[in-house]
């Protein structure tokens, strides 16, 4: 019988709502800058506004084991909220919340998911704490790597440059 999993992770990012939403958006990106997403890969590229694209995602954990699933984006509300369902060795959904306070970008991410890998069912009931676990330190890694990425971005920001004042006395 499946095991049920649900999880809400609170991350606050330094960094403006616009670019936090387009590091999460594209997530096929993710491997260059979060530890633990080992690939993701374009199934479906959905319609004019990406709803129905598929992706396919393969995790690797500081437990030995990777899982795969397919992610289909239901729901997206630009800089405010990105929804999909997962099938595959997880099945559920997810929910990324945005919302943007004073240049700091709280985001909000709901999953809900239950296991199909027979071994995992089998064991949840010594291991759902270790699951848990692991759940909580892929997402740290994610909040992490996302940080470092957008504080690189910021330093390739051009600076403003100032025209030297110049001063005439006229005598």
């Amino acid at each position: 019988m499946p095991t049920q999993y649900s999880f809400v992770t609170h991350w606050k990012i330094n960094a403006p709502v616009a670019q936090v939403w387009d590091a999460i958006y594209h997530s096929t990106e993710w491997p260059n800058w979060w530890k633990g997403v080992k690939k993701v890969v374009d199934k479906n590229t959905g319609d004019i506004n990406g709803i129905g694209a598929i992706r396919d995602y393969t995790w690797q954990s500081i437990l030995p084991y990777t899982l795969t699933f397919s992610m289909q984006l239901t729901e997206k509300e630009t800089h405010k909220k990105l929804s999909g369902v997962a099938f595959g060795e997880l099945e559920g959904n997810g929910t990324w919340i945005f919302e943007e306070v004073d240049g700091t970008t709280l985001v909000t991410y709901y999953w809900n998911v239950i296991t199909n890998k027979p071994w995992m069912n089998y064991l949840s009931f010594f291991l759902k704490p270790a699951f848990q676990y692991n759940h909580d330190v892929v997402m740290k890694w994610g909040e992490e790597g996302l940080k470092k990425k957008l504080a690189f971005i910021a330093t390739l920001q051009p600076k403003p440059v100032h025209e030297p004042s110049i001063i005439v006395n006229n005598l």
